[in-house]
């Protein structure tokens, strides 16, 4: 679906062709033929200028990922209607007389030839400035990939570090119930040994107390 923006972009190159050829017009036409030249020329730059402020609303709604592309391609649109007026002001201040048949008929010629070179410059000013515009998206584009791979990377790496922490901190709490149930085992096994010890020496009392009483009946 072609955006807004691309719409007031074929506009725009419709009307610069226009005022290109028109200015070609200008630069060798009589003079009985200039005030519409003038006329015609001036109102397209005006709708070019107002094309242009179109675009520069519109590129501020466009998403972020394309939104500098659009940007430069606005400037360029810029500096070339700068330059289309310019040629327009110096085709405006020839003076020219009137042209015999003969010499229309050849300057039509030499109008067509110049019309067509000056679309051929301009169509390949227009062709390098999108490979540039291009390249310097695709840049973009790859900058982002790589910055969302990167992103991506962390991210599993933070889920890494935290299920380690959750297996530190199970493993931690695991140890704390092994050294209670180790604290309790040594208590029973102290108690344990206490109470031998108390019954071997009642054991050992109650011999001793026998045969103490056995040696005073003799």
């Amino acid at each position: 679906m072609v955006s807004l923006f691309e719409n007031y972009e074929q506009q725009y190159s419709v009307l610069t062709a226009d005022i290109t050829a028109q200015v070609g017009l200008l630069t060798a036409s009589a003079t009985k033929d200039r005030r519409q030249l003038i006329s015609n020329i001036e109102k397209h730059v005006e709708e070019a200028q107002e094309l242009l402020e179109q675009m520069d609303l519109e590129v501020r709604e466009v998403e972020a990922s394309k939104r500098q592309r659009c940007r430069t391609k606005l400037e360029c649109y810029r500096a070339e209607l700068k330059r289309l007026t310019l040629d327009y002001i110096k085709a405006r201040s020839m003076k020219q007389g009137a042209l015999y048949d003969s010499a229309e008929e050849l300057s039509d010629v030499r109008i067509s030839s110049d019309q067509k070179q000056k679309l051929l410059d301009n169509s390949e000013s227009l062709e390098r400035s999108g490979r540039k515009l291009e390249e310097g998206y695709r840049v973009i584009v790859e900058t982002e990939e790589i910055g969302t791979l990167v992103l991506k990377n962390l991210g599993e790496q933070r889920e890494t570090v935290q299920r380690s922490r959750g297996r530190l901190r199970e493993t931690g709490e695991e140890l704390n119930r092994s050294g209670r149930i180790m604290n309790s085992m040594i208590m029973r096994s102290l108690q344990q040994k206490v109470i031998l010890f108390a019954v071997c020496a009642c054991f050992l009392i109650a011999i001793c107390l026998g045969i103490y009483l056995a040696f005073n009946k003799n």
